[in-house]
């Protein structure tokens, strides 16, 4: 929120920077990601951490931080522990992006698992990665497309380890949404925040949101990251989107 700065009859409204942690052990990829960062729309401060520890410690002195963006590959700790511990010090609506030379589906899905609101792959373009950033700022998810593809064998897989061979995966799930459901699930496949997907259906977004619970309840995943690759696994696309009476 702006703070309000009042002279000779004007009230000027000053907006407060938006704070990215940079957690990456390459300063030279720091410093690019910078220059990137700073074509964002309005102001930003930067702070930075060069490993794990250095990215909790700022994560709880660092008030305010709006996104993080994190090289899973650190030194410090396990990429996993690292993650989790961030995810438990930040507000819980702060997203945590994770870049990584790698967009290896395993490590891509565990993240998720574990709490992350997207994966970039370092090898992105400038471009991409800035819509990136702004998808996940608006309140949406971005996975590397090569993600959302079916898997080899045309299986779903959460990086859990469960498959669609149990009965329990998103397919059998996903018969118990309604249509409605279904249309929100996918828009959530495409990355839309709850407003844009409000804007889309024309709903309430307390009504999206009521329906975005119920679809993580009925796919047993505890995000929208997750959701995502459910959406993509299941085949739902633009096409799925019809206009329906609320």
């Amino acid at each position: 929120m702006g703070e309000l700065t009042k002279g000779w009859g004007i009230v000027q409204v000053s907006e407060k920077p938006m704070k990215i942690l940079i957690a990456d052990d390459h300063e030279l990829f720091r410093d690019g990601l910078r220059h990137v960062l700073e074509q964002l729309d309005g102001s930003v401060s930067i702070v930075e951490a060069s490993d794990y520890p250095q990215a909790l410690a700022l994560a709880e002195s660092e008030p305010e931080i709006s996104i993080v963006l994190l090289d899973l590959s650190m030194p410090g700790m396990p990429w996993g522990e690292g993650l989790q511990s961030l995810r438990q010090i930040l507000p819980a609506d702060v997203p945590v992006i994770v870049l990584s030379a790698s967009d290896d589906r395993r490590h891509v899905l565990q993240a998720v698992n574990l709490g992350a609101a997207g994966f970039i792959p370092k090898t992105s373009s400038s471009r991409v990665m800035l819509s990136a950033l702004k998808l996940v700022l608006s309140g949406g998810v971005y996975l590397p497309p090569a993600l959302l593809d079916q898997n080899a064998d045309g299986s779903y897989s959460d990086g859990s380890g469960n498959g669609n061979g149990n009965g329990n995966g998103p397919e059998n799930a996903a018969s118990f949404l309604t249509p409605r459901q279904r249309e929100v699930l996918a828009l959530l496949g495409q990355g839309k925040s709850n407003k844009e997907i409000a804007r889309v259906l024309q709903l309430a977004e307390g009504t999206v949101k009521l329906h975005v619970t119920a679809i993580l309840k009925a796919l047993n995943v505890n995000n929208r990251t997750r959701a995502v690759v459910a959406a993509s696994q299941l085949g739902l696309t633009t096409s799925e989107v019809a206009p329906l009476s609320r």
